[in-house]
């Protein structure tokens, strides 16, 4: 090697670790201005480096995420070698308005790249005319139109479906249902997120929500891949909806087949410097249809009242020493899997030893791990009547079907009073007020008298009525 070409490679090398070194992050905020039907957008762009690791990107109040999309670019300008690769977060605007985002930061390859936010105005919808970036070639007009460019389809390693982890359910057992893009991890094809995303979603839910279920949604506002294995193979999971349906009769569950469209690109079979190197077109995913049994439960006699899950019981109470006539709180909190909206109140036994009275209800519901789990609790107020030792399971309890067992149970308390004073029951008879009535009959006549005097009233009404009629003609033909 000559040291000419030494040097020139010298030159070249030293070029191009400036230009690796030479990193930059920083974070790209979309224009000030979009109409309804457009995307607002977040970019994150790393220069000279990968994107290794990344955060979440910020949610903005009145608009809703609807999934990520990545690009990078390699620049070679006058020997000098750089690159960039970005993340773009997509945003679709909920309705019309003015929306501040507010300073955030985003945790990019293990720094805190900070961003001040800005004022986006959101205004009416406008004409979109479809339109492929990639599909324009500036420089066709400057040399002369070539031959046409000769494009590839790669095929994609992906399906959509819809699944559900029980195929037969008791009426009131939920079960979870889950429609979710696959992609392996091995896929080659180039995909991205439609900007029609919420809309799509929209019609979808429209027709896979059956309409004899409760339904407990999960509310997806993120497509964050997950990894799953199917088949001793990888794929990333991108839940686009997830609920879990409670029957509320014995209706087979019906979902049909539904569709989803992707943004698919075909790449340059001969790809130029300066021609485009890809086609976009859609690429439609269709699910199989599914249909979920839906069982009677058992005979018993509350068969249509008692709730269906996997439950158990968690009590409190003021105090296991009680006195007649003196007040105490129990809390009854019925927690576990299941759909807790439909949890009624327990049964109180009427015997008058206890006085309970309405309870105050408080409910929790989580949403998470593809189960929908939580707590209703009933705090009630009570009055002991009856001095005694009692089993307050004895008083109060809720009967329920567990699904995993396949049979009735019931929710007790285990707590055990200790009532002492004196009888109550009497007590409470004798301090009802039984009105005036009552208490004026002593001072009442005991004589018989005759009450119809119907025909009395009627008499004078008419006299009076003949009269008024009379002064009224008379002042007539006065004047």
């Amino acid at each position: 090697m000559t040291a000419k070409n030494f040097f020139l490679l010298l030159t070249v090398f030293l070029g191009f670790c400036d230009s690796i070194f030479a990193q930059e992050i920083k974070i790209i905020l979309g224009p000030d201005k979009i109409a309804l039907n457009q995307v607002f957008t977040i970019t994150v762009e790393v220069e000279n480096d990968r994107i290794k690791d990344i955060g979440n990107f910020p949610d903005i109040p009145g608009f809703d995420k609807v999934g990520q999309s990545t690009s990078s670019s390699t620049n070679i300008i006058n020997g000098k070698y750089s690159t960039t690769q970005s993340i773009i977060q997509n945003y679709v605007p909920q309705k019309e308005g003015a929306f501040v985002i507010k300073p955030f930061s985003i945790q990019v390859n293990g720094k805190t790249i900070n961003s001040s936010g800005k004022r986006v105005t959101v205004g009416p919808p406008v004409q979109q005319r479809r339109h492929d970036p990639f599909s324009y070639d500036p420089f066709e007009e400057f040399f002369g139109r070539r031959q046409p460019q000769e494009f590839i389809d790669v095929k994609e390693d992906a399906f959509l479906a819809l699944t559900v982890d029980k195929d037969e359910v008791y009426v009131g057992e939920g079960f979870t249902t889950t429609l979710a893009l696959y992609v392996a991890v091995t896929n080659r094809a180039d995909m991205e997120w439609p900007s029609d995303i919420s809309e799509q979603l929209a019609e979808i839910k429209k027709k896979i929500t059956p309409s004899n279920c409760w339904e407990e949604n999960f509310k997806i506002t993120s497509l964050n891949p997950e990894s799953v294995e199917i088949n001793h193979k990888r794929y990333r999971q991108y839940k686009l909806y997830q609920a879990v349906f409670f029957p509320l009769n014995s209706e087979s569950i019906h979902f049909p087949s539904v569709s989803f469209n992707m943004i698919k690109y075909k790449v340059a079979k001969n790809p130029t410097f300066f021609g485009r190197s890809r086609k976009a077109e859609r690429k439609v995913f269709t699910t199989r249809a599914k249909t979920v049994k839906v069982k009677e439960l058992p005979p018993h006699p509350l068969r249509d009242q008692v709730p269906v899950g996997r439950y158990f019981l968690s009590e409190e109470i003021s105090d296991e020493n009680l006195e007649t006539g003196k007040s105490f709180t129990y809390m009854f909190s019925v927690q576990g899997e299941g759909n807790i909206s439909a949890i009624d109140k327990p049964t109180i036994r009427e015997t008058g030893v206890f006085d309970f009275y309405p309870p105050n209800i408080r409910q929790k519901i989580n949403r998470s791990n593809n189960r929908v789990r939580g707590s209703k609790s009933f705090n009630y107020y009570a009055i002991p009547n009856e001095p005694g030792e009692y089993n307050l399971g004895d008083y109060i309890s809720l009967v329920y079907f567990d699904p995993s067992k396949e049979k009735y149970d019931t929710l007790r308390s285990h707590f055990t009073v200790k009532v002492t004073g004196e009888s109550k029951k009497n007590v409470a008879i004798s301090s009802n007020d039984l009105g005036s009535f009552y208490d004026m009959i002593e001072f009442e006549k005991n004589n018989l008298e005759n009450i119809n005097r119907g025909d009395i009233v009627r008499l004078i009404a008419n006299i009076l009525i003949v009269v008024m009629l009379g002064l009224t003609i008379y002042l007539i033909f006065k004047k």
